[in-house]
This record gives structure tokens, C-alpha cells and sequence, in this order.
């Protein structure tokens, strides 16, 4: 259609992106730097990183502490689950302020199903990369 113009930007996007956090990289910041920080934003491949070092760490302490012992299992399994409890729960709410959406968003986890759904597609969603209420890009600044 003649006339019409495209709809605008929503603002000037930098031209060029950092590289992508290592893993080793994104466990520093998530376990020293920000270990129980809410503020600001994360990076997916920050909130990635820590997700799976999160996921093989438990399955190894839940494997070894099931051969030794189901009792010590499952005391193992608890200190650590409470030790990454904070790192996860900073690194989930920076992650959802990079895209623009308040930490208390978390709480959709606690509807069945459809929360996790929800989260999980927030969590792979590619970052606003202009500055927000949160501070600016972490993958631009």
C-alpha cells in the first residue's frame, strides 16, 4: 500500500553485541559477584550457564549420596538445593528484569504446568536491548 509507512523502532538498538558469557565467566558472577543479587539484569547465556552447572551438580550429589546412603542422599541433596537457592533465584529474576518484567514474576512457577511454560519461554527469549527500569543492556553496555 502506497502511503503507508512502517511502524518505528522502539528505540536506537546498539550496533554491536558483547560476546557471550563462558561458563566459567557466568559462575563467577552468579556465585561471588551478584551471589544474592536482585538487581539488575542477566544475560541468557549467564542464566544458561548456571541452569546447567545447577542441574549436573545436583544430579551428582543426589547420585552419590544414593549409593552411599538414602538418608545421607537426601541430606546432601538438601544443602546443596538450599546453598544454590539464592544464586538461582538472583540470576531468575535478573534474567526476567533483562527482559523487562518485575522478579516477582517468579511466582508464576507456583501455577502447575503452565507457570513453568510460561517461565521457561521468558527465560529463552532474546533480552531488550535498550536500557530499562533495571539498568542498562548487559549484552550491549
Amino acid at each position: 500500500m502506497e502511503g503507508m509507512n512502517p511502524a518505528p523502532a522502539p528505540g536506537p538498538i546498539p550496533a554491536k553485541a558483547r560476546p557471550q558469557l563462558g561458563f566459567v565467566e557466568a559462575l563467577k558472577i552468579c556465585l561471588t559477584e551478584k551471589f544474592c543479587n536482585f538487581e539488575g539484569r542477566a544475560r541468557r547465556s549467564e542464566f544458561w550457564w548456571f541452569a546447567l552447572a545447577n542441574s549436573v551438580v545436583s544430579y551428582l550429589v543426589n547420585l552419590i549420596g544414593g549409593l552411599i546412603s538414602p538418608t545421607t542422599g537426601l541430606v546432601l541433596a538438601c544443602i546443596v538445593a538450599l546453598a544454590l537457592l539464592l544464586p538461582g533465584l538472583g540470576v531468575s529474576a535478573r534474567r526476567l528484569h533483562d527482559l523487562g518484567k518485575s522478579g516477582w514474576m517468579l511466582l508464576l512457577a507456583l501455577i502447575p504446568i503452565v507457570g513453568a511454560i510460561i517461565l521457561l519461554v521468558w527465560f529463552a527469549k532474546d533480552g531488550d536491548p535498550n536500557p530499562n527500569q533495571f539498568g542498562p543492556s548487559p549484552k550491549y553496555q
